[in-house]
């Protein structure tokens, strides 16, 4: 896949926490996040300005082994002050995506991934901000929208992290994702280019992006694409169409749900 520039990356960490902030501000920090209802909204950005902290002490330190919680600075924001939570946030993103465009996409540092580069880290980073953006604005009622490139990169990445659990083996969702003469097909209906063809075999599934038939079609505009297949919109909401075998829909999302 064609990924995005890493400059653009380490801006949307920013940005995306920035519309992260905006939706939490002002709103009950004890509302439960109705797509992720073992957290409350203060669990969702502790959560993601943890996660934010700990790459960028990967990376300015070029990690080589993971990095305990415990070794990381300002791990969690001090306090229950609304004021503190939302500038520990802006701080986190900030450093990070300085640390991320000082080291360079090349630069080598552990990860748990396929990729050990500081470049995976900051598409990483920056797709679990897009994601959490949504859940933040879900819970406190506020328009959420995501620019196309953005939106299809969501899904690429999710595919190829999906793949990779499959090829591991340590993840028994991911599994069972097989099963020859089967296929889903994720069509865009406004942003041309933007559809997947997920084809499932014996030993498991390949993806392409592609415009074919299949046994299941998820269509819609590519942002919902993007959120039902992230599982934080209904694949049975009126916001999408589903063409052919649901339950094969339904079989997907419940066995990619791990993360």
């Amino acid at each position: 896949m064609n990924l995005l520039p890493h400059e653009r990356y380490c801006d949307e960490i920013v940005l995306r926490t920035e519309a992260l902030r905006a939706a939490v501000r002002g709103f009950d920090l004890d509302a439960v996040v109705p797509t992720c209802p073992e957290w409350t909204l203060r669990d969702l950005a502790v959560h993601v300005g943890g996660a934010h902290r700990w790459v960028g002490e990967i990376v300015r330190t070029r990690a080589v082994d993971e990095v305990p919680d415990e070794r990381v600075p300002q791990f969690t924001p001090e306090g229950e002050d609304p004021a503190v939570l939302d500038a520990w946030l802006a701080e986190g993103a900030a450093s990070t995506a300085e640390a991320l465009r000082e080291a360079g996409p090349g630069a080598r540092v552990w990860s748990w991934s396929w990729d050990r580069s500081a470049g995976f880290w900051a598409r990483r980073m920056a797709i679990e901000t897009v994601v959490h953006q949504a859940d933040a604005a879900l819970t406190a009622k506020v328009p959420y929208a995501m620019a196309p490139d953005l939106a299809a990169d969501t899904i690429d990445e999710w595919l190829e992290i999906v793949a990779f659990a499959q090829a591991a083996g340590d993840d028994p969702g991911a599994a069972e994702l097989r099963g020859a003469g089967r296929s889903l097909h994720l069509h865009a209906t406004d942003a041309p280019g933007a559809e997947w063809l997920i084809e499932f075999g014996a030993d498991g599934f390949t993806w392409r992006r592609a415009h074919e038939r299949a046994t299941v079609a998820l269509r819609g505009p590519l942002t919902d694409l993007m959120l039902v297949f992230n599982r934080r919109l209904a694949a049975d909401s009126d916001r999408v169409e589903v063409l052919g075998d649901a339950a094969l829909l339904d079989f997907w999302l419940e066995r990619s749900s791990f993360g």
